[in-house]
């Protein structure tokens, strides 16, 4: 069962080849950022990033008639449950023209859908919209406003299985506090197979190597009416230019943590972030009421033992914890459209079912 795997970033697509659970081939295409730049919109970019797809799959000796599915990575959709779904015309639509987020991940299933021409499946799985908050984790305190429940879900969903795995037990029958840290930090509590809450990574919890994490309302208000900036540039204050590269002047965590050897403020803002991650797991433990089978912190910035053991410290005695580092995207999404295949899950649809407010 030959499956293409397809996960763009925002200058490179990252594209894989499985035979069953079995990775063959996997590359990041880069795209040159000058040819990306003349592009006003992000989906303007789709028969540029199509093109290099289609040339790799050629190049690695394979038709795109070989493929039995093709798996990509969900874009900014409504709330939906956890699980796979079949890529259709309407999801295609909402995403090139409705979705109210401008995302790289926005174009994988518009990309899968055109290369798969109608004769080949092609699904999602475990988007970042995925939505399995409970209520009382939506109330923000004005009305007008709710949480919402955007995280690092397929990479999340994937190591809660593998944790699960592990102790013996499904995932459906633990509760698990999980941290993915990147260039956004996710921290979400799982309740018996259930992403129950999760703090925003582009406006709340801690803060990563280029967000904010949450800030004093108060404050935030006064820079906003200040005069002295641009819409935009209060935006990419938040995500893009804030957090540690607003102090350091890297978003290189590995780069922060040498600089923290020998510099006592570069020491101080990795600690703090260390020191935010740790204060969220607590939250999200209180959270499962204190039952907590398990602490998983995932993502790129784990590769850094040091780094992971600041978190730890503070945590360490609300539940074992597994450092499982890296990202296992291009995995879990193989694996999505493989259970699929297998009749192991049936693929959801996705329709006007589903709001699109």
């Amino acid at each position: 069962m030959l499956i293409l795997v397809i996960n763009p970033g925002s200058t490179s697509t990252k594209v894989a080849i499985f035979d069953g659970d079995k990775k063959i081939v996997q590359k990041s295409l880069r795209h040159d950022i000058k040819e990306l730049e003349k592009f006003d919109d992000i989906m303007e970019q789709e028969e540029l990033r199509k093109k290099a797809i289609i040339d790799f799959v050629k190049e690695e000796g394979y038709d795109i008639a070989d493929f039995s599915a093709i798996a990509c990575r969900g874009g900014i959709l409504p709330p939906l449950q956890s699980g796979t779904y079949e890529v259709t015309a309407e999801m295609v639509d909402y995403l090139k023209f409705k979705t109210p987020v401008k995302h790289a991940s926005n174009l994988a299933a518009v990309i899968g859908y055109s290369i798969s021409n109608g004769s080949i499946p092609v699904f999602i799985t475990d988007p970042v919209s995925v939505d399995e908050m409970v209520e009382e984790a939506r109330l923000s305190g004005i009305p007008e406003i709710s949480r919402r429940s955007l995280a690092h879900a397929l990479n999340i969903k994937a190591v809660a299985r593998e944790v699960a795995k592990e102790l013996g037990k499904k995932y459906e029958d633990l509760n698990m506090v999980i941290a993915h840290l990147g260039g956004g930090i996710s921290v979400t509590a799982h309740e018996k197979g259930k992403m129950i809450d999760v703090n925003n990574a582009n406006d709340e919890g801690p803060f990563s190597p280029e967000r904010t994490g949450e800030l004093p309302v108060g404050d935030v208000i006064r820079l906003c009416f200040s005069g002295k900036f641009t819409r935009n540039e209060i935006k990419k204050m938040f995500v893009g230019k804030g957090g540690v590269v607003a102090y350091l002047g890297t978003n290189n965590m590995q780069e922060a943590i040498e600089m923290a050897k020998k510099d006592e403020k570069a020491k101080l803002v990795v600690d703090a972030m260390a020191y935010q991650i740790a204060k969220e797991i607590g939250g999200m433990c209180s959270v499962l009421k204190g039952k907590v089978d398990a602490i998983v912190i995932t993502g790129g910035i784990a590769h850094n033992t040091k780094f992971v053991e600041k978190i730890k410290c503070y945590v360490y005695k609300f539940a074992p914890v597994f450092n499982v580092p890296g990202e296992f995207e291009m995995e879990a999404l193989a694996k999505g459209a493989l259970r699929v295949l297998k009749g192991e899950e049936t693929a959801k649809k996705w329709g006007e079912m589903y709001e699109t407010a």
